[in-house]
């Protein structure tokens, strides 16, 4: 995996620190942590992001709205989003793919299939590599 700088969007401690733990395992060094979207939009703006990881259900701006933000603006808006979230209904997979998410899980998860996701969101944002 080349080097990314990853943007972890969990306001659950214990769910960031799992999806945190499990790219520290896959080899990535540079992991930036935010609490909700407002606190991360802060963060894009500073930091070099260059793959996102969100949950959905945050405080002050969810996942959701996140994402459209993040997709509304030109110098991020090419930015691969992996949504991980309890939400597993087929009209909120639907609702965030249309928002602008490249993958989603649903929580619980392995670390095999965060594995797995990134991986398929890199080949399809990188075709022949």
């Amino acid at each position: 995996m080349k080097k990314l700088n990853f943007l972890v969007v969990e306001n659950s401690l214990t769910s960031r620190k799992i999806i945190v733990n499990c790219l520290k395992k896959m080899g990535c060094t540079s992991i930036v942590e935010a609490t909700d979207g407002k606190d991360a939009l802060g963060k894009m703006y500073t930091e070099n992001i260059n793959f996102i990881i969100t949950e959905w259900i945050m405080p002050n701006m969810d996942g959701l709205k996140f994402v459209k933000v993040v997709k509304e603006e030109i110098s991020f808006k090419e930015i691969p989003i992996l949504m991980i979230t309890s939400r597993g209904g087929k009209g909120d997979i639907l609702t965030a793919l249309k928002a602008g998410v490249d993958n989603y899980i649903i929580k619980p998860f392995t670390p095999m299939v965060l594995k797995e996701k990134i991986n398929a969101i890199l080949e399809k944002k990188q075709p022949g590599k």
